[in-house]
């Protein structure tokens, strides 16, 4: 969707946003409602990079959804925790009733006000194996990701649009609990459906199917990549163990006659606790990435998600702090292929 349709679209369905420039000309669209990062915008370019749900096509259907008790997934980069099996199954052990718990996503992010966007939502939450009650406050800071490239010879990327942003994500866990529960950060990226998931390895590394059933010829693992054909009907997911990964991890879809490469650089620290598990399997500990296919009745898009080592909320309060970048790119496939191999590697 245009930038400047979607921005007039919800306004006139009550939610307000916030358009940030960065001095590259690279456009952030913020939209406190819900703490997401709902647009990414090359200079001169109305095209998003990122998904959005197909009801902010129009007023009416935009008013149709904000108005409805469903989760309102706007789309774009959002914040979630982990577990998800103590955060969203609320009666887990059953897998039978998923529900996003409402002070976490929308949530009552606020805008604070300054130079640079900055989201800061305070939630009650409750632990669905402890049924504890947990406070904390999630901020998102968001800042300038200029092109990597720009110095490099190997890989000219002058000739392609670009944008892209840093996120600083802050986790507090207000409360003391009695009973020691871990609470990682889980950032997730939503982006058009039916492209191809790029994620760089130390070494060949097999992923662990999550849900549904994923094909030998969708999941194509090699010696230092992994390449996640996105196009499914259904839901699926899959998680690729800390130990493995680099920290950078692609997206590659088709642009009308373009090419789109949009590119997530996170830390990994396989020392760190990630402590999101798949959801029989809740000692199988160690997944910092996690990719999922959607193209059901929530929507049509792919999820490149990341997750933060947990702090542990047992003695008072705790602090996370988390730092990555979006690059994104557009243009020819062969340039846009030449930029995907430089940061992706070879195997792409």
């Amino acid at each position: 969707m245009k930038r400047q349709a979607l921005i007039d679209t919800l306004k006139a369905a009550g939610k307000e946003t916030i358009a940030w420039q960065a001095e590259d000309g690279s456009t952030v669209l913020v939209l406190p409602y819900g703490g997401r990062i709902l647009g990414l915008f090359a200079p001169g370019d109305e095209e998003n990079f990122l998904w959005t749900h197909a009801a902010l096509g129009s007023v009416a259907t935009a008013k149709e959804f904000y108005g409805g008790e469903q989760w309102h997934n706007s789309g774009g980069d959002r914040t979630w925790l982990a577990p998800e099996v103590d955060f969203f199954f609320p009666e887990f052990p059953s897998l039978n009733r998923y529900f996003q718990q409402r002070e976490l996503d929308p949530g009552r992010y606020e805008a604070k006000p300054g130079s640079l966007p900055l989201l800061v939502n305070r939630a009650a939450l409750t632990l669905s194996r402890s049924q504890q009650k947990v406070e904390l406050e999630i901020s998102k800071a968001i800042s300038p990701a200029v092109n990597p490239l720009r110095y490099d010879d190997q890989a000219n990327s002058s000739g392609l649009k670009f944008a892209g942003y840093t996120l600083r994500t802050t986790l507090q866990v207000l409360t003391k609990l009695a009973t020691p529960a871990p609470i990682g950060l889980w950032n997730l990226l939503q982006l058009p459906h039916g492209g191809d998931m790029l994620v760089t390895t130390l070494s060949r590394t097999q992923p662990k199917i999550y849900m549904g059933t994923i094909t030998a010829e969708e999941l194509i693992v090699g010696d230092h990549l992994v390449r996640y054909k996105m196009n499914a009907a259904g839901e699926h997911k899959l998680g690729i163990r800390d130990v493995g990964i680099t920290g950078r991890v692609g997206y590659l879809y088709a642009n009308g006659p373009e090419r789109s490469l949009v590119v997530r650089n996170f830390r990994v620290n396989p020392s760190g606790e990630y402590v999101d598990v798949p959801w029989a399997e809740t000692r199988n500990f160690g997944f910092a990435f996690q990719a999922c296919n959607v193209n059901s009745q929530l929507g049509a898009f792919s999820e490149l998600e990341y997750h933060i080592p947990a702090v542990t909320a047992a003695d008072g309060p705790a602090r996370a702090e988390d730092e990555s970048q979006v690059w994104a790119f557009r243009g020819p496939e062969k340039a846009v292929l030449q930029v995907a191999r430089r940061l992706l590697g070879p195997e792409v």
